[in-house]
């Protein structure tokens, strides 16, 4: 859906609305007029900056002319033409864009073979070299660009997100009880899984909790519980590679199939849900907020949601958060560090001083004040300042529906050039977990290299080995079954793949 604004802005009127959220730098003079400094175009000029954008709709369209928008404008000196393309028709979208070669100035892509191949025909704009030039932009962890690097050039800019997230939930008042602590190796999670489920720690009389219950999806994607958990207990993640470049996939190493062992275990002696392979992720999250289960592996800021749904049903109940931890200590698995990224069509942006106007956006998102209009928003409407040095959210619906879209579409870190956010012990602590994480995380060596076979056929070979862990679990096959289906693996282009990646690390090392 897209929203056609008027070419013809008032900035007086831009500033006006920018006044109201508290960001005052970029307006100036009794005209009302933007500094030179503050234009994303050329420093001797105060013309706005046109910039066309395609991203996915979050939520409801913003309204057109929002004040949200408009200090967004007015801040960077741009006149913003934003599409807001439906999120279950987005890739399809793209996809088509870029054929008809229809693109806007800026396009969020995710790192997909059809990118990497739209990035390898020369389509779009290598930012890679341009990046030291903007103080925001280069002040960001170098992995975050890392992780959209192509034959290793960077073409684009992240929607940001946290890239080693994950950590462990737990039920900390059911641990007093039974006299434990949270696990860290593979004997600790058996017998505090074990405990939580066969010692009644809600002490309600009946045999009704589990330790963990497991959804269909268990060992899929970046995401993966068992990827997640053998990390934290000394696995790759993904894929390991080794001195002389050699890739050896994690569930042919000893600590991931330690996971596998103890899941099969857990489901023979029924202490684990045994309809997990077709157990709805809804249907667990229900289970989890109505009090039945006590160990869940999420994302670090999850504990806090879950404990406001908890207090609902079982105002008694304590979840605590902590990273994922095993013998050699905390070690996260790094996940991608994006929810797409920001392309620079070549057919579109007609040079590099366009482009650098673009960046110059970009990098002024990243400002304390376009920081905290992203992330808190309006100060007096959704947030206020608190003792400390801290915010807090006023009006978070009105958040949610208005600054949202923008919060989710745009540049933005959180913990980067905005105020802390005051909240609970619980939430304040799961969100200093993942920038935490990210100093010991382990990362996926293969992220960012290419193959060809995985190109045409890695959900395939995926999926072998998601089927093959899961029959595993349940008793179906036993180890000489599970080696002959990772053999099969092999055949069906595992290795190949693997191979493929080994030369494309080879080529990048070069």
């Amino acid at each position: 859906m897209k929203r056609k604004k008027k070419s013809k802005r008032w900035i007086a009127g831009m500033c006006a609305a920018v006044m109201t959220t508290g960001v005052l730098a970029g307006c100036g003079g009794e005209s009302g007029e933007a500094t030179p400094e503050a234009a994303a175009g050329d420093a001797g000029s105060s013309a706005p900056f046109r910039i066309t954008l395609a991203t996915a709709q979050v939520g409801d369209v913003p309204a057109a002319d929002n004040e949200v928008e408009k200090a967004i404008e007015s801040y960077t000196n741009t006149q913003l033409d934003i599409q807001w393309i439906p999120s279950a028709a987005y890739d399809e979208k793209v996809n088509v864009m870029v054929a008809a070669d229809e693109m806007p100035m800026m396009l969020r892509v995710k790192y997909v073979p059809t990118t990497i191949s739209s990035i390898q025909s020369d389509l779009f704009w290598e930012v890679g070299p341009l990046l030291g030039d903007y103080k925001n932009l280069s002040a960001l962890n170098k992995q975050y660009y890392e992780n959209i690097s192509v034959d290793g050039k960077i073409y684009g800019i992240p929607q940001f997100r946290d890239i080693a997230r994950s950590a462990v939930i737990y039920r900390e008042d059911w641990l007093k009880k039974l006299g434990m602590k949270p696990p860290v190796t593979v004997d600790e999670w058996y017998n505090v899984l074990k405990a939580m489920t066969l010692n009644d720690p809600d002490g309600n009389g009946k045999n009704d909790t589990y330790g963990m219950v497991l959804g269909k999806k268990y060992n899929e994607g970046v995401s993966a519980m068992t990827t997640r958990m053998a990390v934290a207990l000394g696995a790759p993640n993904k894929w390991a590679v080794d001195s002389a470049g050699k890739f050896t996939p994690e569930f042919v190493t000893p600590e991931f199939n330690e996971i596998l062992k103890l899941f099969r275990k857990l489901f023979a002696e029924k202490l684990i849900n045994q309809d997990f392979a077709a157990f709805e992720d809804a249907d667990a999250e229900k289970m989890y907020d109505s009090g039945r289960v006590g160990i869940r592996i999420a994302v670090a800021q999850n504990a806090k949601s879950m404990q406001d749904r908890l207090s609902k049903t079982v105002p008694e109940g304590i979840y605590d958060v902590m990273p994922p931890t095993g013998p050699k200590g905390v070690r996260a698995a790094g996940e991608s560090g994006n929810n797409g990224f920001f392309v620079f069509p070549k057919s579109k942006v007609k040079n590099e001083a366009e482009l650098k106007k673009l960046l110059a956006f970009a990098d002024k998102m990243l400002d304390e004040p376009m920081a905290t209009l992203q992330l808190r928003g309006v100060e007096g409407k959704h947030y206020t300042k608190v003792d400390g040095g801290k915010t807090e959210f006023k009006d978070f619906s009105a958040f949610q529906r208005e600054v949202k879209p923008y919060r989710d579409s745009l540049f933005n870190v959180e913990g980067f050039n905005v105020a802390p956010l005051k909240d609970t012990p619980l939430g304040e602590k799961g969100t200093k977990i993942p920038p935490e994480n990210l100093k010991t995380a382990v990362l996926n060596p293969a992220l960012n290299l290419t193959s060809a076979t995985y190109s045409e056929r890695g959900k395939e070979l995926e999926q072998m080995m998601y089927d093959a862990q899961t029959k595993y679990i349940m008793g179906k096959i036993d180890d000489a079954g599970l080696l002959a289906e990772i053999e099969k693996w092999r055949k069906a282009g595992g290795d190949q793949v693997a191979k493929e990646y080994e030369a494309a690390y080879a080529k990048l090392k070069k």
